[in-house]
């Protein structure tokens, strides 16, 4: 399993937000590449980051601390916010991102899913963002009727290298992963399944890594890492057991 740690890039800086909110936000670096430096530094394998100013005006806008990051790390770096069409796909994938992650665009033009997928076999990402079950798009801002597993089991057959499965309401909060509902979604598609929102500690890595949840392919940590809630070296190892 694959421990993601998370950069969330708001007017340039490395925050986090909570639920969500973009008026709820904590500036943990004003150098995001600095940051991406450390998480490799700490043996993290694979890197998430997200355009939050990008997601909510449907175009990239921290491009520059994007490309700061890419020329920085060694490791991957998976990609979302205000990723929408293909010129946007094309972009980002040519200039070294490994893999993007398709949200809003998902359910308004799922089209676009198959097509990036056709392009770019196992590069393409979708982000599934659900408050009470229902998916959110225009980054959270817009509550949709389409339920998270309606939306996953659109693209079985699309060729989607995994699913970030995000519950709006714990991100940010240190609540806890919402594993039940993960584990319900992982167990009923085929695609690969990432956990996110709300990881709070140690307590849920070590669930992670129990039987019942080995349906999950990986997990996104942000302000537990921050906070210093979570060891990298004892997390990864602990996961990398399960896998």
């Amino acid at each position: 399993m694959i421990l993601y740690p998370a950069i969330d890039l708001k007017d340039g800086a490395c925050v986090r937000l909570k639920r969500g909110e973009m008026a709820e936000s904590t500036i943990f670096n004003d150098n995001p590449a600095s940051q991406a430096v450390e998480f490799e530094r700490q043996g993290f394998q694979y890197l998430h980051v997200v355009d939050l100013n990008g997601a909510f005006e449907g175009k990239p806008v921290n491009g520059e601390a994007v490309d700061a990051i890419l020329a920085a790390i060694s490791i991957p770096m998976q990609l979302g916010g205000g990723i929408r069409d293909m010129p946007t796909i094309d972009m980002w994938l040519e200039k070294g991102v490994a893999r993007v992650i398709l949200g809003t665009a998902a359910v308004h033009n799922p089209w676009i899913v198959w097509d990036a997928c056709a392009a770019y076999p196992g590069r393409i990402v979708v982000g599934i963002d659900a408050r009470d079950g229902r998916v959110a798009v225009q980054g959270w801002d817009e509550a949709s009727d389409v339920t998270a597993l309606d939306l996953a089991s659109r693209f079985e057959d699309a060729g989607v290298a995994a699913i970030i499965y995000t519950d709006i309401a714990r991100d940010g909060m240190l609540e806890g992963l919402n594993l039940d509902a993960t584990a319900t979604l992982a167990r009923a598609v085929s695609i690969p399944i990432i956990a996110s929102g709300g990881l709070s500690g140690m307590d849920d890595i070590r669930r992670l890594a129990s039987p019942e949840n080995t349906a999950i392919a990986g997990a996104i940590a942000g302000r537990a890492l921050y906070d210093g809630r979570i060891d990298p070296a004892e997390a990864i190892a602990l996961l990398n057991v399960k896998s």
